[in-house]
């Protein structure tokens, strides 16, 4: 029997979402990721950045961009114990600069996916999954890389049937 992980990270802070800025209480990549759980089963593991993104919508992007531009690898504060044990991971992310947050690349640069399936899934408000799913496919050769997920920020409540036909369709 496959074991699933559900990864991600989110950020909760102010985003933008249908084209204004709003502090979320939660979120959006986190709630698409609970959705997933919720369905499939399996445990979550939420990617902790060393140093928190800023509040802030434009000075998180600024941050965003100077990583990505100088190709870092922001430190991570939690590891998933035994990661070896799960055949099925999950990989969610907000897209910001049209490829993953690079905290997401330190995670996926941190374990060992040869012969894992991995299931990307993004939110964004409007750009969808960019180069994010190339990039994964280059940070892990050795893995099988399913079709990915692309939600609107501005709809992830609703997003429980696209969801569904999408594990569907993937699994």
């Amino acid at each position: 029997m496959s074991k699933n992980l559900v990864v991600y990270f989110s950020h909760d802070k102010e985003n933008y979402v249908a084209g204004k800025i709003v502090k979320l209480d939660i979120g959006n990549t986190k709630v698409v990721a609970k959705k997933i759980q919720s369905i499939i089963g399996g445990d979550t593991f939420e990617i902790l950045p060393l140093h928190e993104y800023p509040f802030e919508y434009h000075r998180c992007t600024e941050v965003a961009k100077k990583e990505l531009e100088n190709n870092e690898r922001p430190k991570i504060l939690n590891i998933v114990s035994h990661f070896e044990d799960y055949d099925n991971i999950f990989i969610g992310y907000p897209n910001w600069w049209s490829t993953m947050p690079m905290c997401m690349w330190t995670f996926l640069e941190s374990y060992d996916f040869k012969s894992k399936h991995i299931y990307p899934f993004c939110t964004h408000e409007g750009s969808g999954l960019g180069q994010s799913v190339a990039d994964i496919k280059k940070l892990c050769p050795q893995s099988i890389i399913h079709d990915a997920l692309a939600i609107r920020g501005s709809q992830v409540v609703n997003s429980d049937d696209a969801i569904k036909k999408w594990l569907e369709e993937v699994l």
